[in-house]
């Protein structure tokens, strides 16, 4: 299975588009485009002995943060201010296998053959490790049912992968995304140059999101617009819930009955504030169970 997701030049107006669909406070994004500047900075000014600069961003946070999203969105800002730059993401879970000693070899070729690639050029490569906990699980918490030899091995072979690639290859930027951070290895995270914990929108970014959605729908059925002076009840209404969960609910409040959502014109604001409190209620159960 090719751990290969997807393959851009950056910039790219796409990426731009997740840059600005995921609301979280400015000051956290404006510090994570220049924390990944200065790493890139720094790597190729000074050797790694004299600045233990890894070029390693490690987005944290619960499923549904928009993490991803944002990788993207990151990435695309970095080569705004870098320069042209190559992107790539890459699957940690097309790298699995059950024959012994396949996982390392492949984890190995990652950072020995793939990445590397992208950075023979003078521009910037930029790669975006999803899920990093299947790439590099903590070795002190694996099970030993399940080919704990070739595990530890494979989270070996990342990390002296990573030590070796940031050596020698020091114009690449690594973006890892993770929902379970207590999963990922503690010597991965060690290497981070900056660990950003991505939370739930709080309730201005949830009103972003909110009015995003209603902008949207209006341009085909207009008298949505009208439901923003209510966004105040809508924000209020989805307390908790995080962007992903948000959005859905938003949309999905067209669906109170089959008369509304063949015209969403009909919509109320009672509808939006139904569906919203229902979706919030079903998420806290989920995230209490």
């Amino acid at each position: 299975m090719d751990p290969v997701v997807e393959q851009a030049v950056l910039p790219n107006k796409s990426f731009q588009a997740s840059w600005d669909s995921i609301k979280i406070d400015r000051a956290v994004k404006d510090r994570l485009v220049a924390q990944s500047v200065l790493s890139l900075q720094l790597r190729q000014s000074f050797p790694f002995e004299l600045m233990p600069i890894h070029g390693l961003i490690v987005l944290s946070g619960s499923p549904g943060t928009g993490k991803t999203t944002l990788a993207r969105g990151l990435a695309n800002r970095v080569a705004n201010v870098v320069g042209e730059a190559a992107y790539v993401q890459l699957d940690p879970h097309a790298l699995g296998s059950s024959s012994l000693g396949k996982s390392q070899k492949e984890v190995s070729k990652i950072f020995q053959q793939t990445i590397p690639e992208l950075a023979m050029s003078k521009r910037a490569a930029i790669v975006l490790l999803d899920e990093v906990e299947t790439l590099a699980a903590d070795r002190q918490r694996m099970s030993l049912e399940a080919n704990p030899i070739d595990a530890h091995r494979a989270t070996d072979a990342a990390l002296a992968g990573l030590d070796l690639m940031c050596r020698t290859h020091r114009n690449t930027l690594l973006i890892a995304t993770t929902n379970f951070p207590k999963a990922v290895d503690r010597a991965l995270l060690s290497r981070a140059d900056w660990i950003e914990d991505i939370g739930p929108p709080n309730a201005a970014a949830r009103e972003e999101i909110i009015l995003d959605v209603l902008s949207l729908l209006s341009q085909k059925w207009p008298k949505v617009d009208a439901l923003k002076t209510h966004t105040k009840a809508f924000v209020a209404a989805s307390d908790g819930m995080d962007g992903r969960r948000l959005r859905k609910a938003m949309i999905s409040s067209g669906a109170i009955s089959t008369a509304v959502a063949q015209d969403l014109n009909k919509l109320s604001h009672q509808d939006v504030v139904e569906t919203l409190k229902r979706a919030a209620k079903q998420a806290d159960m989920e995230d209490k169970a």
